[in-house]
């Protein structure tokens, strides 16, 4: 069944991070499978307007200054007549947002329950509960959900967490794990030292992404190993940590900071180390560890979140996010590499290519489609009661107030006068089917 998907949030190339490649991959699975696909997201740099990218994937970069952390202002009301026109101009069937840290995401799910689309929201990661910043999100994603036709988390650790903060029903919410490109995240054993064990980090340097235990580690390390060095690609506020330790201890050759990555760069930075290093605080699923033991890594992690539903066992060294424990764990993965009790690189690949592929991801998804495509349709005052039952009724007014925008739109701005996009001229993909067909 071929429809209309739009993609949207805050977080898309060329910004890096697992959600932004979530995206990419799922749209070109769902562009191959014969369906219409479009992303929505802000501009990023002097990258504004509509661009296409690799299959025909339309991607629109909204001209929304960014408030904070690659996030716009959340301001519900202002952008309506530009996503409107959006959702009209391209026949949009299906609003599917990404993370709950979007406020563009959050947009999307409001603006399309009004105009009676059907929406997904898919959670990429996982909140407390105590901190004031956490309530704040949990009640915000509490009401953005209630108007929402289904829910995905990427483990089962995710849906639990997104059905307690957000009081969602789980009969609402599903498991559909990310995936990766075995293809792309292939082993170049050839890019590998042989003088030194080179430690391989790509992370987001932020709080939660565990880097004030990374910094402690990797000092701890250089001190007791002279011949292991830390490759670390990626940016955030928290980068000025691990520059403070390079050049308070003298380690500038031994530490080499990448800043960010663009996406094809990453394949031959995780090739050149033999251990990855991911020392998080939370993660729903963690898309890094996967594609470092794609390219044959070995793999050690702290033991949060949906993490330990990732990867098997004897894949991944699982340690507690402390300080001794990650210190412990990467020892021991040093330890092993030097004794020769690593799995052969392509053999590693060969096994995470039959645990995780993207045509079994987009199946599963496109289930969900089909299920809430034959829904019935909400009436007005069911939408304003979903809303209310999050127990926020200021709330009602302003998705009140949207609904009367999007009336005084449909008069002066009438959809009749809005052209509808004509179908993007795609290729023949039958070769991109059978190849993916494959690794099922």
């Amino acid at each position: 069944m071929s429809r209309c998907i739009c993609m949207m949030s805050d977080f898309f190339y060329p910004n890096m991070g697992g959600v932004e490649e979530h995206i990419f991959n799922l749209s070109q699975c769902l562009i191959a499978n014969g369906n219409k696909v479009i992303v929505v997201t802000h501009s990023y740099g002097n990258r504004v307007g509509v661009r296409y990218m690799t299959n025909g994937l339309k991607v629109y970069y909204l001209s929304i200054k960014v408030l904070y952390n690659q996030c716009v202002l959340p301001t519900i009301m202002c952008n309506i007549p530009l996503i409107r026109y959006i959702f009209i101009r391209e026949s949009v069937d299906i609003v599917h947002c990404h993370s709950a840290f979007s406020a563009l995401a959050h947009e999307g799910l409001i603006i399309g329950n009004m105009m009676g689309l059907k929406t997904v929201f898919t959670d990429h990661s996982l909140f407390g509960f105590a901190d004031a910043s956490a309530v704040i999100t949990n009640k915000l994603l509490e009401i953005s959900l209630s108007g929402c036709n289904h829910c995905i988390c990427v483990s089962y650790t995710g849906k639990e967490n997104t059905v307690l903060r957000a009081r969602v029903n789980k009969e609402r919410v599903s498991v559909i794990p990310n995936s990766v490109d075995t293809y792309m995240f292939s082993p170049i054993p050839e890019l590998r030292s042989t003088d030194c064990i080179t430690v391989v980090i790509v992370s987001r340097l932020v709080y939660r992404k565990g880097v004030d235990l990374m910094a402690q580690v990797i000092s701890e390390i250089c001190d007791n190993y002279s011949d292991v060095n830390f490759l670390i690609g990626g940016d955030g506020p928290k980068r000025w940590l691990l520059e403070e330790i390079r050049e308070r201890k003298g380690l500038q050759h031994r530490i080499t900071l990448l800043g960010t990555l663009e996406h094809s760069q990453v394949k031959y930075v995780l090739n050149q180390g033999q251990i990855f290093l991911n020392t998080s605080l939370t993660e729903a699923y963690c898309m890094a560890i996967v594609e470092a033991a794609s390219c044959g890594l070995l793999v050690v992690s702290t033991k949060v979140g949906g993490i330990p539903e990732v990867l098997p066992e004897n894949l991944i060294y699982l340690t507690e996010p402390n300080v001794p424990e990650l210190t412990r764990g990467l020892e021991t993965a040093i330890q092993d590499y030097r004794d020769g009790k690593n799995i052969c690189p392509y053999k590693l690949n060969n096994t995470i290519r039959h645990l995780y592929n993207w045509e079994n991801v987009t199946a599963r998804t496109e289930i969900v489609y089909d299920h809430i495509s034959v829904e019935k349709m909400r009436t007005l005052k069911e939408k304003f009661s979903s809303y209310l039952s999050s127990g926020v009724w200021p709330f009602l007014v302003m998705v009140a107030f949207c609904h009367l925008f999007l009336i005084f739109l449909d008069i002066f701005i009438p959809q009749r006068n809005i052209d509808i996009c004509k179908p993007f001229p795609y290729k023949n993909f039958e070769n991109c089917r059978k190849g993916r067909r494959e690794i099922t």
